[in-house]
This record gives structure tokens, sequence and C-alpha cells, in this order.
């Protein structure tokens, strides 16, 4: 028999049931606040807006956009460019133009459809090579004056591409241009920030490529532009770089896909705000509890997350309402997590307003 505990009352209280269950049990020692009383759940998280300021969901499926508007989005940013969709390697001037113009074309129904708001974000992936930038970068002072665009991005030196190498410091340089235009307009830039994947427990067959999961083929990734000890901060660095040189402030950059190998650097190194992308955490291994970790260091005022959900991608429409339940019970308080979902991608993009 284990021994009896001395702070509980014996016998327990009458119960109905037939023998005691849990509930006889229980004093205001089981479930403490801090003043040591039984806590009242925060049921205001069930209705808590919130909003994605990084996603491609004109790219899912009806439903998974549904899923959004079911869960709660009041808002959200679809970022038109990516090189995942362009069907031709390397990519040219017209290929991104098109993925600008299907999104812009489509953004006024998927908002009537599913009742969110739905702005876009507009830029040149670094992803993979394009030719003739100079001709995406004269257009896109147009595209940026659009009521729907309330973005520059994503964007961002990235160290390898798909298919065909690019020079860093090209890369830069078109990084720096658009930043350029980004201060021109008024907007923020949404900076793609290349991840430090977590280790893998078992690798895949080399034929499989980086994992089922992501539908690129993987194997087909050019070899480094940046090399050194960590090229992925290293390319984040040069992003602040060309910030400063195109005259834009800290403040009005979002680092998407922070992570642990970023996130030190960009909070005590800059004033710009983090994005912590948490629809595909079994890819880059970020989740809930690093956002968690993130605001007990630094505070919740410079801090969002975001799904990056995308066709490409086996992510999540519901990660930032499960992260809303998820950041409750790791502790975080509930105007806090409010400021993280809700009112800091709010301020910084001018949406759900």
């Amino acid at each position: 028999m284990p021994a009896s505990d001395p702070s509980r009352s014996d016998p327990p209280a009458p119960h109905p049931t037939k023998r005691p269950t849990d509930a006889a049990y229980l004093d205001d020692r089981s479930a403490p606040d801090a003043d040591g009383a039984t806590s009242e759940l925060p049921s205001e998280l069930l209705n808590l807006p919130w909003i994605d300021p990084h996603n491609h969901a004109h790219t899912l499926s009806w439903s998974d956009r549904e899923r959004y508007a079911l869960s709660g989005c009041r808002s959200m940013m679809m970022v038109s460019s990516g090189y995942h969709w362009t069907p031709y390697k390397p990519v040219e001037a017209s290929d991104v133009r098109f993925l600008w113009d299907d999104a812009i074309n489509r953004r006024r129904a998927i908002e009537r459809n599913h009742f969110f708001e739905a702005k876009l974000g507009l830029g040149v992936h670094t992803g993979v090579r394009i030719e003739d930038p100079d001709e995406l970068l004269a257009a896109m002072d147009d595209y940026c004056a659009l009521e729907e665009v309330v973005a520059v991005g994503e964007t961002g030196v990235t160290p390898s591409q798909h298919v065909e190498r690019w020079d860093a410091d090209e890369q830069q340089a078109v990084v720096q241009a658009q930043m350029e235009l980004a201060a021109d307009h008024d907007l923020p830039v949404l900076l793609h920030t290349p991840n430090t994947s977590s280790e893998s427990k078992r690798e895949y067959r080399d034929d499989l490529g980086v994992t089922p999961g992501y539908e690129k083929n993987a194997g087909l990734g050019a070899e480094p532009v940046l090399d050194g000890e960590n090229p992925a901060l290293e390319a984040v660095k040069r992003d602040f770089e060309a910030a400063a040189d195109a005259g834009l402030d800290e403040d009005r950059i979002v680092a998407s896909h922070a992570d642990a190998n970023n996130t030190e650097y960009l909070m005590e190194e800059t004033d710009c705000h983090l994005s912590y992308t948490i629809g595909h955490s079994w890819l880059i291994g970020v989740d809930a509890a690093d956002v968690a970790n993130a605001i007990d260091e630094y505070g919740p005022e410079r801090i969002t997350i975001d799904t990056d959900c995308a066709n490409v991608l086996r992510t999540d429409p519901y990660a930032v309402k499960r992260a809303i339940f998820e950041l409750y019970r790791y502790g975080i308080d509930v105007d806090d997590i409010r400021t993280v979902v809700y009112e800091n991608p709010r301020d910084v993009f001018g949406l759900g307003e």
C-alpha cells in the first residue's frame, strides 16, 4: 500500500458515485494559481482572433483555406512570390510576374469565400537564380502602389539555390533594391531567413531527396554560394547590411523562419520583428515551445508566428490556433499571446484593423 498523504483530509468527502473518483480527493491545491486558488480556464482563447503574416494560401485547396477561417484567422498575408511554382529553371522575370498576377487575380475571391482579410506580399525570392531581375525590379514600383500589397517579400540572401547558383553579392543587390522600394512606399519587408534544420533521427533513402512531405526535387540543389561556419546566419547579416544601405529602418523588417540559430542576433543586434514559422515543425524543428522561450527571454513586443503553409509542403492551417493553446499551457499570459498572434502582425503589416 502506498504511504498516505498527510496533507489531504481523510476520509474523502462523500460523493454520489459508487466508489470515489478523483473529484472526491481534489482540493484547492490541485490546480493553484498564483494566489493558491483554483484557476478559471481562459475561455477567451477559444475566440481569440489571429493573423497569419506569412503563408502561400492561394496555392492551397479551398478546404485548407476554410480551415483557416474555422480556426479564427482574422487576416493573412499571402506571399505571391515563390520559385516552387515556376515550371522553368532558371526563372525568367515573366515567370515571377505570372505568380504576382495570379495571386492578385485570386485574392478577392478568397476573401469573399472565406470571410477573412487576404492581403499580399510581393517580392523576388532568391531560392533560385532569376534571369533579368532588373526587369522585375522596374515593374515592382507599380505593384507596390497597389492597395492589396502590404509588404515587400519574401526576400533575402539565400546560401544555396535550386538548379543554378546565384552569386551572393548579386542576391544582396537585388534584396537591397527591393528594400529601397519598400522604403519609398512605406511598406514593411518580409525577410526569408535560412533555417538550420534539426538533426534527423535517421536518413531517408537517397533517391527520395530531403524528405517525404516537401515536394521539390531536392537532388537538384546547387552548391552553396556562402561557406564558412554559419552560412545561414551570414545570409541574415547580409540582409541587414542591405537594409542599412537602402535606408530602411530595421523595425520595418519582419524576419520570418526565426530559429535558435538567428534569434539572439536578431533580437540583440537589430530592431526587427521575429516571426517563428510553425506550420511545418517536422521540417525545421521550430514549434510553440521555441516561441514561449523567446517570449520569456525577450518579451512579446517583437515576436509573432506564421504558418508558411504552401502546396509544396506538408503544412497545417490549424498551427497558429494550436499554438495559442500551447503557449498558454507553457505559462504565457493571455495578453501576451494576443500581442504575439494578433496585435504585432496587425500593427506591422496593417492587417486586421
